[in-house]
C-alpha cells in the first residue's frame, strides 16, 4: 500500500525569485507546485508591471521587499544566498552585476548555488541589450511566421509559446537539471535561459519536415497550420467552433462516419489538389447542427473531434473537473474567481507552512483542506502556527522574522518587531491587511500574496 504523500519531490528545495514578469514566475510557479520552498524578492513601493495579471502565477511562495540599490538590502540579500539552491533572475544582461548580485558574487558566498538567467535574446548576442517581448522573440525564431491561414497575416499564438513553453519550462527544467549535476560535482553554476533558444528547440520537428520538402514556407498550405481540412478548426451551426484532429487513416474514417459521408463522396485526403473541395463538404456538415450537438455525437469515437471551449466553460468541463486540474477559490473580489491550478501540490501534507496568516473565511494557503479536510480545526481564527506553538497574530517570535534564518536582525528590524508586538493586529483589520515589508528580510508583511 502506498504511504500518503507529505511533500512534493522538491520538498527542501530552496528558491530565490527576484520578481520579474512572464516566464520566470511560471517557471518559480512550477518549482513552488512541486515542493520547493520560494521566496520572491520585491521592490518595495514599486507596483510590478502587470502585476494583477500574476496573481495566479505567484501562488505557492512568500515574498519579501528589498530595495537592491540599497548596499544594506544587497547584504541582506546575499545572507538569503547563503541558505538558497536556486536563484532566479529575469533582468537584462548587466544588471545583476551592477547592483553587486551578479553570478560571481554570490557563486562566491554559495559556491553550491544555481544562478537561473531569464532573457528574451540571451547574456550575448547583437541584440542581448534590446528590449522586446513574446511576439519578438518569436518573429526573429521563425516560428511566428509559421502561423495563420493561407493568404493572411502571421497569428499571435498569446503568449503562451514564448515566454511560457519556450521561456520558463526550459528555465525550470535548466535549473533543475543543475541541481541534479551539483550532486555529482557539488558546486552550483549559471543557467542561461533565453526565449529565442527554447523557441529554436521548440522548432525542431518544423525544421526536420522543412529540410525534408515536407513543410513549405506558405503559411496555411502544411498538415498542422490548418492547410489540410482533417486537421482545422469549423464553424458549427451556433456560430460556434469545433476542432478536428483526425490524422490517422482509422481516426478519418470515424469522421467521416460521424458526419454521415462515404469514402468514395468525397476527395481522397492524400491528394492535396482536392483538399479544398474537402475542406467545403466537410464545412457543410458541420454547419446543419450546434458546436454542443457535434460534440455530443462524436463522444465515445475515435474521430478526434472536440468543441473550442472558452476558459470559463474549459473549467467547468467534466474531464477536467474529474483530474482536479481547475480550482475555484474565493478572492477578494465580489465573486468566485476561477483560474488554472495544476494541482500538483494536492495532498502535500497538512502542515501550515510557516508565515501563512489565517483569517476568518480563509484556509491555510497551503494547509490540508484539499487533501484532508477533517483536519481544517487546526487553523484558529486570530492564531499563527509555529510548528505546534500557537501564536497570536500580530506577535512574532524571533524565528518568524527570519528568511531561513539568514538575515542578522538589526536595529530597524528589531525595532518593527517590537512594534508588532506593543500593536497587536485582529484578523481582517487594516493593518493585517496592509502591514508593509520592509528591507530588513523580516516576514511583517500580512499582504494578500499570503492569504490567497
Amino acid at each position: 500500500m502506498n504511504s500518503p504523500v507529505t511533500g512534493g519531490p522538491l520538498s527542501g528545495l530552496r528558491v530565490l525569485e527576484l520578481a520579474a514578469i512572464g516566464p520566470v514566475p511560471f517557471a518559480c510557479m512550477l518549482l513552488a507546485d512541486l515542493g520547493a520552498e520560494v521566496v520572491r524578492v520585491d521592490r518595495p513601493g514599486v507596483p510590478r508591471a502587470f502585476g494583477t495579471w500574476h496573481r495566479v502565477l505567484d501562488r505557492g511562495r512568500r515574498s519579501v521587499a528589498l530595495d537592491l540599490k540599497d548596499p544594506a538590502a544587497v547584504e541582506a540579500l546575499l545572507r538569503l544566498v547563503e541558505g538558497a539552491d536556486i536563484l532566479v533572475e529575469g533582468y537584462r544582461p548587466g544588471v545583476c552585476e551592477r547592483l553587486g548580485i551578479g553570478p560571481d558574487v554570490c557563486l562566491a558566498r554559495n559556491p553550491r548555488l544555481v544562478y537561473g538567467r531569464m532573457t528574451g535574446w540571451g547574456q550575448q548576442g547583437p541584440l542581448a541589450q534590446a528590449p522586446g517581448h513574446d511576439i519578438n522573440y518569436l518573429a526573429l525564431s521563425g516560428a511566428l511566421h509559421a502561423m495563420g491561414r493561407a493568404g493572411g497575416p502571421p497569428v499571435v499564438p498569446l503568449n503562451l509559446l514564448g515566454d511560457f513553453a519556450g521561456g520558463g519550462l526550459p528555465l525550470a527544467f535548466g535549473v533543475l537539471a543543475a541541481v541534479e549535476e551539483r550532486h555529482r560535482s557539488g558546486l552550483g553554476q549559471v543557467v542561461d535561459a533565453a526565449i529565442v533558444d527554447g523557441t529554436a528547440a521548440l522548432l525542431g520537428m518544423l525544421a526536420g519536415m522543412t529540410a525534408a520538402g515536407e513543410w513549405r514556407p506558405e503559411r496555411g498550405v502544411n498538415l498542422l497550420d490548418g492547410g489540410a481540412p482533417f486537421y482545422d478548426v469549423y464553424l458549427c451551426a451556433d456560430g460556434r467552433y469545433v476542432a478536428v484532429g483526425a490524422l490517422e487513416d482509422r481516426f478519418y474514417a470515424a469522421l467521416l462516419d460521424g458526419l454521415g459521408l462515404a469514402p468514395d463522396e468525397v476527395p481522397d485526403r492524400t491528394d492535396r489538389a482536392g483538399w479544398p473541395v474537402l475542406r467545403a463538404r466537410l464545412a457543410a456538415c458541420f454547419l446543419t447542427r450546434s458546436r454542443d450537438g457535434w460534440a455530443a455525437a462524436f463522444e465515445g469515437t475515435e474521430a478526434c473531434v472536440t468543441p473550442v471551449l472558452t476558459l470559463e466553460e474549459a473549467v467547468e468541463h467534466p474531464h477536467h473537473r474529474a483530474r482536479g486540474c481547475t480550482t475555484v477559490r474565493p478572492t477578494e473580489s465580489s465573486g468566485p474567481r476561477r483560474y488554472r491550478d495544476s494541482g500538483a501540490w494536492r495532498g502535500r501534507g497538512c502542515r501550515v507552512r510557516r508565515g501563512c496568516w489565517v483569517r476568518l473565511g480563509w484556509r491555510a494557503r497551503r494547509g490540508c483542506w484539499r487533501c484532508r479536510p477533517r483536519r481544517v480545526w487546526r487553523v484558529r481564527l486570530g492564531w499563527r502556527v509555529r510548528g505546534g506553538c500557537w501564536v497570536r497574530v500580530g506577535w512574532r517570535v524571533r524565528w518568524a522574522c527570519r528568511v531561513w534564518g539568514a538575515v542578522s536582525r538589526s536595529g530597524r528590524s528589531s525595532r518593527r518587531a517590537a512594534a508588532c508586538r506593543r500593536s497587536p493586529a485582529r484578523p481582517g483589520t487594516a493593518s493585517d491587511r496592509s502591514a508593509p515589508a520592509h528591507s530588513c528580510g523580516g516576514w511583517h508583511s500580512a499582504g494578500p500574496d499570503r492569504r490567497r
